[in-house]
């Protein structure tokens, strides 16, 4: 039998606002969780440098590997090897490769509800099981050891993230702590997607290898690295799941891009240039932080990391893709539905990216205040 997919409804989202665009329209892109900054300018050097010189082919970098390992002794203090990295395009296809090396066919993997369209879609194009766990305002829209302890059965493994996309929120040191434990007690195989580490705003976030080594890790350069475009990931498996893996991603997916590997490695060199970006996310989270309450949002998961807010908009609408679509149209604000996040819940949903220009966040408040204030409240 076919998986049945449901659609990623920001991208249709987007498809409309870049039509209103070519129509001349103001748009303001807020539906999508992409940095607008491109990629650093040691990256983009190398880049043309390699172009000039190399045909390229299909390669995987030793030296972005090596990179790669001293970056996580010097930002977690964890020592991994070079050799447990498998570099990907994109974090999307290292979970496909994470989950289909790992489970079978039929295994159940539980994850949170609010969480990233793409674990739910992915896990049943692989005939897997999505068992999401419901996680609201009371636990901060996130995972607890004592949810996924009291899944019947055990599930066969368990997809965390931290920061969290629609979020941003942040899983608390004791908490990951007491997650491994009941991973460990009762035999669930943990995936930590850590894609949007490096974008934290109240303390930094830490990776699960630092409580379990035998957790597989999911992370790209698309993010903190504000290389989106370049479609450049990781996949870090533990040593004896690494040849496996190996093997699912030299025939599902050959290489990732070699432009994009010499890119990364020279993208190291511009941390500096990298975290210039996350103090403008900082000031564009405190302004709609702060505008928030004037628009009557005032249910919100704290955006601990990451760039989102995610707002409660239940009472305005329970039609959160139909909310979206009509603020689109009237103020030019591109937006993602909850839908895409919590197919129970998320009609009461809407999420922004604050990925953006501070220019535009202040445009965006300016459009959004009128609008909101003239929309009819639920009886």
């Amino acid at each position: 039998m076919k998986a049945q997919l449901e659609p990623f409804h920001a991208i249709a989202i987007s498809k409309q606002a870049h039509a209103l665009k070519a129509e001349g329209r103001s748009i303001i892109h807020m539906e999508f969780g992409q940095p607008s900054t491109g990629a650093p300018k040691t990256a983009i050097a190398k880049a043309h440098a390699v172009l000039d010189a190399e045909a390229m082919g299909y390669w995987e970098s030793a030296p972005l590997k090596e990179r790669l390992a001293q970056f996580y002794q010097e930002r977690y203090g964890v020592r991994v090897d070079a050799s447990q990295f498998i570099l990907t395009c994109g974090a999307s296809p290292a979970l496909v490769l994470a989950l289909s090396s790992t489970f079978s066919p039929g295994d159940r993997i539980a994850m949170a509800r609010p969480g990233y369209v793409a674990y739910r879609n992915t896990l049943k194009a692989l005939h897997m099981e999505p068992v999401e766990i419901a996680c609201g305002a009371e636990v901060g829209f996130q995972l607890t050891a004592a949810a996924l302890a009291a899944v019947e059965p055990a599930p066969q493994g368990v997809i965390i993230a931290s920061p969290a996309n629609p979020t941003g929120t942040l899983i608390k040191a004791d908490e990951l702590q007491a997650i491994v434990t009941v991973c460990r007690q009762r035999g669930i195989r943990i995936i930590s997607d850590e894609i949007y580490h490096g974008l934290s705003y109240v303390e930094p976030a830490q990776t699960i290898l630092a409580y379990e080594p035998q957790a597989q890790v999911v992370s790209s350069f698309s993010k903190y690295f504000s290389m989106a475009g370049w479609r450049l990931g990781w996949l870090l498996a533990p040593p004896e799941h690494v040849e496996r893996a190996q093997a699912y991603c030299g025939n599902l997916f050959l290489t990732a891009p070699s432009l994009s590997q010499h890119a990364g490695l020279a993208a190291f060199d511009a941390l500096d240039e990298l975290d210039g970006h996350l103090q403008v996310y900082r000031e564009n989270r405190r302004l709609l932080l702060a505008a928030l309450p004037e628009l009557g949002l005032t249910t919100v998961a704290p955006p601990d990391g990451a760039f989102y807010i995610y707002a409660s908009i239940a009472h305005l609408t329970d039609d959160s893709l139909a909310f979206c679509q009509r603020l689109l149209q009237d103020t030019g604000i591109a937006s993602a539905p909850g839908i895409d996040f919590d197919p129970v819940d998320g009609k009461y949903f809407i999420r922004f990216s604050f990925a953006v220009s501070t220019a535009e966040i202040e445009e965006a408040i300016r459009r959004m205040k009128p609008w909101f204030a003239a929309q009819p409240r639920k009886v």
